[in-house]
């Protein structure tokens, strides 16, 4: 069995660069390039059949409907996956990859596309909270006889320190927005709102580095207004973005939920500390005497106004609720290799009769 990775039937980025470089940005970046890197020899499936610098690119009809198992990150469409491969009689193998919580779609089309893909296919998510969404979905938009039959697991996405940059703390203070979009659930204006406070009172710089589609609406020009505030593209290379995070004093979130908090832990991990919200999904993350979260937007601009005048006294609170090291308390209770296993193991689980040929590496 190989692995074939489907993501982009969503979106209108390319799948690879002019150079035949990995293109996808943000989340499924991430998760993409996770899964080339566990599966060598894994393909991307797309329009055009391509053999890239970074990896071959198939067409869904050139697969190997009983051989070739689909990941599929566009998890609405594994149907129609299933009907293009199963046109000559073979029983496709299929595995739904949810990497963002449900709720991210809006439309009842979506969410019974959704909940019949989750009744009809295993699904593995991108961390617990998104499971129980998926498993929530499923039994509500799903008839009950395939909805009671879902099969549905999660793994903890973990996190890597390869690409750490040493540290280059900026001259000014620099506060980042720590996610690529700027949708309702995350709050921007709220950001905005307490960004305007501490500004006030300290010098400081706020960059944000958004997803494409992100970067052209209204609330990205609004962002980018006050005159202390730099507002650019999500860079493409890993390496860059490491690079930037080196730089970074603090970064304050105002999400209302995520599924994991990928992006917090990496800006944690490189040095920065955070302001976070109270919440259900700030405090799993988290030591549990975690001193920066907040319940109100005044409590949050006391608190980034505090780290950013004196950002050593800040860091070492950071290090003392985590056992002395908040970088090892983060790699020993988000290890990504264990992230890794269980997706190995998920799909052997999942496909017992069929044996993974690629090898595996963590």
């Amino acid at each position: 069995m190989t692995i074939a990775i489907k993501y982009g039937a969503l979106v209108d980025e390319p799948l690879v660069d002019d150079n035949g470089t990995l293109a996808i940005h943000g989340g499924a970046g991430a998760i993409v390039e996770r899964l080339l890197k566990i599966f060598p020899g894994a393909c991307l499936v797309g329009f055009e059949q391509e053999h890239c610098t970074d990896v071959e690119i198939k067409r869904l009809v050139d697969l190997d409907a009983e051989n070739d198992l689909v990941i599929n990150l566009d998890v609405m469409d594994s149907v129609g996956v299933f009907q293009t491969l199963h046109r000559r009689g073979a029983e496709p193998l299929i595995m739904n990859l949810q990497w963002l919580p449900p709720r991210h779609y809006h439309h009842r089309v979506n969410f019974a596309a959704m909940g019949l893909s989750y009744a009809l296919f295993p699904t593995l998510c991108s961390g617990e909270r998104t499971a129980t969404e998926v498993a929530e979905v499923a039994h509500r938009w799903a008839i009950a006889p395939l909805a009671n039959e879902a099969k549905i697991a999660w793994f903890q996405p973990g996190i890597r320190d390869d690409l750490l940059q040493p540290r280059k703390p900026a001259e000014l203070p620099v506060v980042l927005y720590p996610t690529i979009h700027v949708s309702a659930d995350k709050q921007p204006k709220v950001f905005m709102s307490i960004m305007s406070r501490v500004a006030a009172n300290v010098p400081l710089q706020m960059e944000a580095h958004l997803g494409p589609r992100d970067l052209v609406t209204l609330q990205a020009v609004k962002m980018s207004s006050p005159r202390w505030a730099k507002v650019g593209p999500l860079s493409a290379e890993r390496d860059t973005y490491w690079e930037s995070l080196a730089h970074v004093t603090a970064f304050l979130s105002t999400s209302q939920q995520e599924a994991y908090g990928l992006e917090y832990l990496e800006a944690l991990l490189a040095g920065a500390v955070g302001v976070l919200p109270k919440a259900p999904w700030a405090t799993a993350l988290l030591p549990p005497e975690y001193p920066y979260l907040y319940d109100s937007e005044r409590e949050a601009a006391e608190m980034l106004e505090q780290i950013l005048r004196d950002p050593p006294a800040a860091q070492a609170k950071l290090d003392a609720c985590a056992d002395g090291s908040i970088t090892q308390w983060i790699l020993s209770h988000h290890a990504r290799a264990t992230g890794n296993d269980a997706i190995v193991q998920q799909i052997e689980s999942w496909f017992p009769n069929q044996a993974l040929t690629q090898s595996v590496k963590q």
